[in-house]
């Protein structure tokens, strides 16, 4: 089968940053499977916890997304990977005067996709990873002999004090050099204090200092290719549907509510939210490299990989069947019986998860904690209140970026690599990923394989029962204390069911 972007990353070393994350294994995964005629993929890696670098690399080897490879016997295929020790928050990236000429000899493709996504982490600590971590790589890229491409991976949200944005760059929010001096002439505390004046419009550190990192490949006049991904979710089609190590977004929520755990959500259901999948994205990082990598001309180009205009979802779409979907896949270790709402507000959500949340956490906490276990929902429940915080800005504002030239992209391919390199989602049918994503929760994220799928429903079954029992013992105690109260009788105390059942119904 003919393929140019094959073609084009035959015989070629390429040097990744991320490796070890969600989206830069499944890259890995796909450049390994896909173009197996690779050269050699240097992935920088920091050793940590006890483990050396070749140590994690055998440990990313053995992550689900390369189950695929091992199923079809091309394991080999591994042997193409090298390890090298370095981290992007460090000068010189980390590395040894080795590994650095090595690079510098071999490499001919970048993919820098190493980033901090710490919403709750230090403006100095962002600036360190996010924005001089891209200078560090931009650095090394200029010392590379024969480099055709560097790829950044960006996020759609850099500009996200635009309601509407374009694949185009945007003046940067600061100078660069000034914020540089600052953070490092000054203590982290006091940077904290001056963060929300520096991030001015941008709802924190990591949108205001990934916006900056864009300027800093642009100023490194290489031949680049930016790549700005929305919300990464699990895979539409590759290396398997819905496959996900990432608990971020849809994902998360669904894998606490397939808990029963999470039953209230803070979601706009007619509002976009921008959602794509992960091997979309990986598709786009790949074909983006071979356009500009190909090109005798160096160019620098920008491409949204992004949903919001050409395929947009709307929770409302899903809000009928997500129910039925967490008990098409039910766990086996569901502490009670799942069941998600979606309400319109933050202060409606705050009043609702009292009551659905956090009382019964406690309760739950407290039984737990007497019978010898470890009681984890309070922490949890506070955990996710704080997080919505942060968050409320992506729950409760519509963004919409246009992509007319990652389509355009995708339409210059030939049939075979529009086969293989997809970038296109607007036949991706919604309803029918997110069955897809609910199984891949249940297997890659709650770690439960499908063999033990009838027992896990037998025992939704039972906590449906136990479920429905309590609401109704909770209804005939509310009853039977209004007419204590008010002296009265059953009958003339019979509207107190319906009344509390509406009110509760609204929660």
């Amino acid at each position: 089968m003919e393929s140019n972007v094959i073609d084009f990353y035959r015989g070629k070393s390429i040097f990744i940053t991320g490796g070890t994350g969600f989206l830069g294994s499944c890259l890995i995964e796909k450049l390994l499977r896909c173009c197996t005629d690779v050269k050699r993929i240097f992935i920088l890696i920091r050793p940590k916890k006890g483990k050396n670098i070749n140590e994690r690399l055998e440990e990313l080897t053995k992550n689900s997304v390369f189950d695929r490879i091992r199923e079809e016997e091309n394991t080999k295929l591994f042997n193409k990977l090298t390890a090298v020790a370095g981290s992007i928050d460090e000068d010189n990236l980390g590395l040894s005067i080795e590994d650095r000429f090595t690079l510098i000899e071999d490499v001919e493709i970048i993919f820098h996709s190493a980033a901090t996504l710490d919403f709750d982490g230090s403006l100095k600590s962002a600036v360190d990873v996010n924005l001089l971590g891209t200078r560090r790589v931009v650095q090394l890229g200029q010392e590379i002999r024969n480099l055709k491409v560097l790829v950044h991976v960006s996020s759609a949200y850099v500009n996200s004090y635009l309601l509407e944005a374009k694949e185009q760059i945007y003046p940067p929010p600061a100078d660069v050099n000034e914020l540089v001096k600052l953070v490092n002439d000054l203590s982290e505390d006091v940077v904290e204090e001056m963060a929300p004046k520096l991030l001015k419009d941008h709802p924190n550190s990591y949108t205001f200092t990934k916006h900056l990192a864009e300027h800093e490949v642009i100023n490194g006049s290489l031949p680049s290719a930016i790549v700005r991904a929305s919300m990464i979710t699990a895979a539409w089609k590759e290396p398997v549907p819905g496959w996900t190590t990432s608990k971020n977004g849809p994902q998360g929520f669904l894998m606490g509510a397939s808990k029963g755990v999470v039953r209230r959500l803070p979601i706009v259901k007619h509002y976009i939210y921008d959602y794509i999948p992960v091997d979309i994205v990986v598709n786009s990082l790949i074909v983006a490299g071979y356009a500009i990598g190909s090109n005798a001309v160096k160019t620098m180009k920008v491409f949204h990989c992004t949903s919001s205009t050409c395929n947009p979802f709307k929770w409302e779409a899903v809000e009928k069947n997500v129910n039925n979907y967490l008990h098409q896949f039910p766990l086996k270790s569901a502490v009670w019986y799942p069941h998600l709402k979606f309400l319109p507000s933050l202060w409606l959500y705050r009043i609702s998860a009292l009551f659905i949340h956090m009382i019964p956490a406690y309760i739950l906490d407290t039984v737990t904690r007497i019978s010898g276990g470890r009681p984890i929902l309070v922490r949890l429940h506070t955990n996710v209140n704080n997080s919505l915080g942060r968050l409320e800005r992506f729950i409760f504002t519509e963004w919409k970026f246009y992509n007319p030239r990652l389509l355009e992209l995708h339409e210059s391919l030939s049939p075979n690599d529009k086969e293989l390199f997809n970038l296109n989602i607007k036949s991706l049918v919604w309803e029918d990923y997110f069955v897809d994503l609910t199984k891949g929760v249940r297997v890659y994220l709650s770690k439960e394989p499908l063999k033990n799928l009838s027992k896990a429903r037998a025992k939704d079954n039972v906590l449906l029962i136990l479920h429905l029992g309590l609401q109704a013992m909770l209804m005939g105690l509310i009853w039977w204390i209004v007419k204590i109260i008010l002296g009265s009788t059953w009958t003339k105390t019979g509207m107190v069911v319906p009344i509390f059942y509406f009110f509760y119904s609204q929660l």
